[in-house]
């Protein structure tokens, strides 16, 4: 009886811990006082983001597809759209339509960057209800058009916002550098470019700000709270072929297992073996703070991973989506090829994984664990070219964080801000070598519709939602 009680007394005290746990897991202090009242014309900057959808920037990943001629119209409008900026700001032109425009501040010391890319993704212009490059606003307040979330909203945040600022006569403490690239969605090197540049000249930003994060909801368990997600670090992207040769022939007399059987036993390997899940630094900040925002069956979990993490494990491998994304690298196939004819068995057949790298992993590693669950010497592994790794991970505890983490707040009253994992690709991964101050937030609350379209059809955003942009970076470059 005695081993009993103290197994009782050892159930009831863990029970105990953990519970004494999630009951103290609450939000921390948030602020209070309302924010100032920002003063702009709403209108025009809703009309300066028009006339800049109406450039067709489309790139192509072969350049001869795309149209030199209304990059430049692009370029040639800034003056007109935003006189101040160009009055007042040195602009550079540097390699593959890299464009950099320097406002010089009091001190140089502490410069910030704020970044976007005028490119935009190509369009199948018989799949949109609307022009996709006419910028309509419907008469629900939607602004219609590509580009308009992905990312000349931000292009258009980040210069009207000066120019209004230069305007009112405002000069910033510090340098601030607006650095924008034409070829982000093919991987293009203008932000690598750029990133030279700066180390060429000595420049260490202080705070670098890029697409990424934006405020949105139910994108966390149990948390009924606009969420505003800055991303602090990103994951790496790899593709990965994996191939099968035979020597083919008539489908009438195959072999036991074909190349794309073979294949497909493989592909099944990989979908059912996840890679492991790491809690990193970026998730595990994110944790902390929107757990504490979260329903009580949620905060046991997420105050006490040390214990139920095999849950979270289970859970986010069962169900996929973003919370997965944030914990492991994760393996999507994506493309397949095979035999030109349907009684032919393919000499080559060949599928294609997209992975997304968890900062814990590397090109190196991720590719030996795909090899080592594949387990079949009869499939060849290909890296494709561009492959990545998870970029550095940047502070939080400091001042830089305290401005974007403010200038959010103040924009966005009423929502938790949070560090997170981006999952995507961005061109600030490149400023890693030069800053551990990046950080990733789209200036937007979008809902689950408006992201949606990103890279889609009817790509489109509420007009509100551009004057909060605004609004977002005239805060942000007033604690600059």
């Amino acid at each position: 009886m005695t081993v009993l009680y103290i197994v009782l007394a050892l159930i009831v005290a863990f029970l105990g811990v953990i519970l004494i746990r999630a009951a103290i897991f609450r939000p921390r202090t948030e602020k209070e006082d309302e924010p100032e009242t920002v003063d702009f014309d709403r209108d025009a900057a809703v009309s300066t983001l028009q006339e800049l959808i109406h450039c067709r920037t489309v790139s192509f990943y072969d350049p001869a597809m795309e149209d030199d001629t209304e990059f430049e119209r692009f370029i040639g409008l800034l003056p007109e759209l935003y006189p101040e900026v160009a009055r007042e700001c040195i602009l550079t032109r540097l390699p593959n339509r890299a464009l950099l425009f320097k406002w010089n501040g009091t001190e140089h010391n502490a410069p910030s960057v704020l970044m976007s890319h005028y490119d935009v993704v190509p369009v199948d212009a018989d799949k949109w209800t609307k022009p996709a490059f006419d910028a309509l606003i419907d008469e629900n307040g939607v602004l219609w058009g590509r580009g308009c979330l992905d990312t000349k909203l931000t292009f258009n945040g980040i210069m009207y916002a000066a120019n209004h600022l230069i305007t009112r006569g405002y000069k910033p403490s510090q340098d601030i550098y607006f650095a924008f690239s034409g070829g982000e969605e093919v991987n293009g090197p203008g932000a690598v470019h750029i990133v030279d540049w700066f180390e060429n000249h000595g420049i260490t930003p202080a705070l670098v700000v890029d697409e990424g994060g934006a405020v949105v909801e139910n994108v966390f368990p149990g948390v009924q709270r606009p969420c505003a997600l800055i991303g602090i670090a990103e994951k790496g992207m790899m593709n990965i072929e994996l191939s099968v040769s035979s020597s083919g022939g008539h489908a009438s007399s195959p072999k036991p297992h074909s190349p794309i059987g073979i294949l497909s036993r493989a592909c099944c390997r990989l979908e059912n073996h996840p890679f492991k899940m790491h809690i990193t630094e970026s998730a595990a900040e994110m944790f902390d703070t929107l757990g504490r925002h979260s329903s009580f069956m949620y905060r046991i979990i997420f105050a006490n991973l040390w214990c139920f993490g095999g849950i979270l494990d289970t859970m986010s491998k069962k169900k996929g989506g973003e919370l997965n994304a944030l914990l492991r690298t994760t393996v999507a196939f994506t493309q397949a090829s095979g035999s030109q004819a349907p009684n032919i068995i393919p000499p080559t057949a060949s599928f294609v994984a997209n992975l997304r790298l968890n900062p814990r992993d590397s090109v190196d590693s991720a590719l030996g664990y795909v090899k080592s669950i594949a387990g079949d010497e009869n499939v060849h592994f290909t890296v494709g070219a561009g492959a990545i790794n998870p970029s550095a991970i940047s502070e939080i505890r400091c001042s830089a964080w305290g401005k974007v983490a403010e200038a959010v707040a103040d924009t966005w009253p009423g929502c938790i801000v949070s560090p997170y994992l981006m999952v995507q690709c961005s061109d600030s991964r490149h400023y890693g070598r030069i800053s551990n101050h990046v950080y990733r937030f789209s200036a937007a609350d979008l809902t689950a519709e408006e992201r949606s379209s990103i890279h889609g059809n009817d790509e489109h955003v509420r007009v509100e939602v551009v004057k909060r942009a605004v609004e977002f970076y005239i805060r942000l470059m007033g604690k600059c």
